[in-house]
């Protein structure tokens, strides 16, 4: 999958429409063009806090939260250097948030809560007039969780050509088709959707993180996230025959 950038260079205009009008979608293509800054942050205050997976994770949730709080307050007349601005809260709130977890919350991983958030947004309610069996929205529902999976260990939605395969017996002609199909349904998704997708598999945000960056409801994050699913799987059942070769 090729990448490409969601938000040209043009920040100053980003800016100019969202002090001018709280224009949502400029809010939301400042928090792409500034993200990778406050992950660096939230990646380095949790290695400073000595923390493994589970709390880089979460720390990515609190700069996220800082970040926006950062953007709604910057008033860019003032001459201040945005990142110079948002540092400090940004910091802040990861570190706050560091501080402050419990002994429970420390046990309960946020990949496991967000694993089990996917689960619920791919069980939602059914189709009625769908007229498929319970078995076969089971096998459905197996499916989209596997192609999580590979989405979330192969780094396919992060950077499609550096994605590995899996070792040993999993190293067959047939799993690495399987990816190769992937990335080609992955192209194929809207541009809201593969964000999404990237946010959640790779960044490791959750949908209620997702949703403040896009100015939408979590649940209308869920629908996207099931929707993007659904369709990468229908896309991974057409006939070989239908994909590019490369």
């Amino acid at each position: 999958m090729t990448a490409e950038p969601i938000v040209p260079d043009n920040r100053l205009e980003l800016w100019e429409r969202w002090s001018a009008s709280r224009d949502v979608d400029a809010r939301e293509a400042l928090f792409t063009a500034y993200w990778p800054f406050a992950r660096r942050i939230a990646d380095r205050t949790a290695r400073t806090y000595g923390g493994g997976a589970a709390d880089r994770e979460d720390a990515r949730q609190w700069a996220a939260a800082g970040l926006l709080e950062a953007i709604d307050r910057f008033d860019p007349d003032r001459g201040v250097f945005f990142e110079a601005f948002a540092a400090r809260r940004v910091n802040g709130a990861v570190s706050d948030g560091l501080a402050g977890t419990t002994e429970l919350r420390k046990q309960i991983s946020t990949r496991r809560r967000m694993r089990q958030e996917r689960l619920r947004s791919l069980a939602a309610s059914p189709d009625p007039h769908s007229g498929s069996s319970a078995l076969e929205r089971l096998a459905d529902l197996a499916s989209d969780l596997a192609i999580g999976f590979m989405l979330e260990d192969e780094g396919l939605a992060a950077d499609p050509e550096k994605a590995t395969s899996l070792p040993n017996a999993y190293e067959t002609l047939a799993w690495n088709d399987a990816l190769r199909r992937l990335r080609t349904a992955l192209d194929q998704l809207s541009p809201k959707e593969r964000r999404i997708i990237s946010l959640h598999y790779i960044e490791g945000l959750d949908f209620t993180s997702i949703a403040a960056a896009h100015g939408l409801s979590k649940g209308r994050i869920s629908q996207l996230h099931k929707l993007a699913l659904t369709q990468l799987r229908r896309r991974l059942l057409e006939p070989p025959s239908e994909y590019p070769s490369g």
